[in-house]
Order: structure tokens, then sequence, then C-alpha cells
């Protein structure tokens, strides 16, 4: 190879330099845009004013408590798409770890995230392995 040619790596099969995405992450992805969409539909909705003045409150309240979980969730899913898009094995790492984060951050909804930390992960073995 000399000095002019550049440097692909291309998987086994992959034809014209033209490479798969990553399933895991892709379900990852979808999965966490999904979630964050419902999630910011329910809780922009529970904030929309309709109620007595102390459920106002206490959704006031409910929203801050799970606000750092959404915004965590929303840098694990832009991480989650820079691995997917760009082929990086460590935005697939930070993604999935940042989906832990966000499930530490708000435990009652682990469930929703668990999946996606859980591909991110396997879709960083994945990538590791292509590189």
């Amino acid at each position: 190879m000399s000095d002019s040619e550049p440097s692909v790596h291309m998987a086994p099969g992959d034809k014209a330099g033209k490479r798969k995405l990553n399933v895991y992450l892709l379900i990852a992805l979808i999965i966490g845009v999904i979630y964050l969409i419902y999630s910011i539909s329910y809780w922009g909705g529970a904030n929309s004013g309709q109620g007595t003045s102390s459920a106002q409150a206490g959704a006031a309240i409910a929203t801050m408590l799970v606000f750092p979980h959404l915004v965590v969730t929303a840098i694990a899913v832009i991480f989650n798409a820079l691995a997917l898009f760009m082929r990086k094995p460590a935005f697939a790492l930070v993604a999935g770890i940042l989906y832990a984060v966000a499930m530490a951050l708000f435990i009652v909804y682990f469930f929703f995230v668990i999946a996606e930390m859980i591909l991110s992960f396997v879709g960083y073995s994945q990538l590791k392995k292509q590189v």
C-alpha cells in the first residue's frame, strides 16, 4: 500500500467500501428516540396547567426529579447516533455508560433505558471487532 492510498478498514464481505450500520446501535437509537419523544410529551403534558394548584406543584416537582434523567438520556442518544453513523467504538461505549447513569438517576424508569444500555455495549463490542 502506498502513502497516497487511504487506509480503509473493511469488514469481510463489504463491497466497494460500503459498510452496514451496526444493528445493535441502530435498535438502541430507535428505542432511545422513541423513549425521549414519549417522555417529553408525557412530562410536558403533566405541566400543562390543568388541575388544582397542588396538582400543578406536584407535577412540577416530579418533572424536576426526572429532568436530569432525561438530559442524560438525550446526551446518550446523541452519542449513540454518533457511534452508529461515525462507526466509533468509543462513542458507543460512552452511550452505554450514559444510559447506565440515566438509569441510576431515575431508578423507577430503569426499564426504559436498560435495553438501550445493553444494546450499546453489544454494539461497542461489535465495533471494536471491526476496527
